[in-house]
């Protein structure tokens, strides 16, 4: 019964301590966000920092979201993605084992034998990190299917019904 109501609280610490996507934006105190590096005139290198339950997913479209606002702010109309890295790491959640054993106590001899396991973590969440270097250029864009339109990029993040960022 007592190790029930300890798993029963560390899963309700778990269940409070999660968190969900954060906002598209610079990264700032919390580190979440994106952050760009200027390399080149026409090249940056754009890292997205994902929050917790954030997919893989988002987390690139995030970051291919920044690398077309970058195009736009410096009068270009397209990007290839030179290079890109998609790391992810759990983090949080405590880990949870269970064990038995048996000894001897006071002057009597005896064997001992221990079994134990880890049961797993709970709590534990997805932390996904996106690192692309693109290459931006003016004109129409190279009909090769590796270049994105950042008019187009931009346009897949407002909503239609209110002309609002998402």
């Amino acid at each position: 019964m007592k190790v029930l109501t300890i798993l029963s609280m560390v899963v309700l610490l778990a269940a409070c301590a999660a968190t969900g996507p954060v906002q598209y934006g610079p990264a700032g105190a919390s580190n979440f966000g994106y952050s760009s590096t200027k390399i080149e005139a026409d090249r940056y290198r754009i890292v997205y920092r994902g929050s917790g339950g954030m997919p893989p997913e988002m987390v690139e479209d995030y970051a291919l979201r920044r690398a077309a606002e970058l195009t736009l702010a410096n009068g270009y109309d397209w990007f290839r993605v030179a290079s890109r890295d998609i790391a992810g790491e759990e983090r949080g959640g405590v880990s949870i084992g269970a064990g038995v054993g048996s000894g001897s106590y006071g002057r009597h001899g005896g064997a001992s034998v221990g079994v134990g396991g880890n049961v797993g973590r709970v709590g534990a969440q997805d932390y996904f990190t996106v690192r692309m270097e693109v290459l931006m250029g003016e004109g129409d864009a190279p009909d090769d299917g590796g270049a994105y339109d950042a008019v187009s990029v931009i346009d897949r993040f407002v909503d239609p019904g209110t002309g609002i960022a998402q």
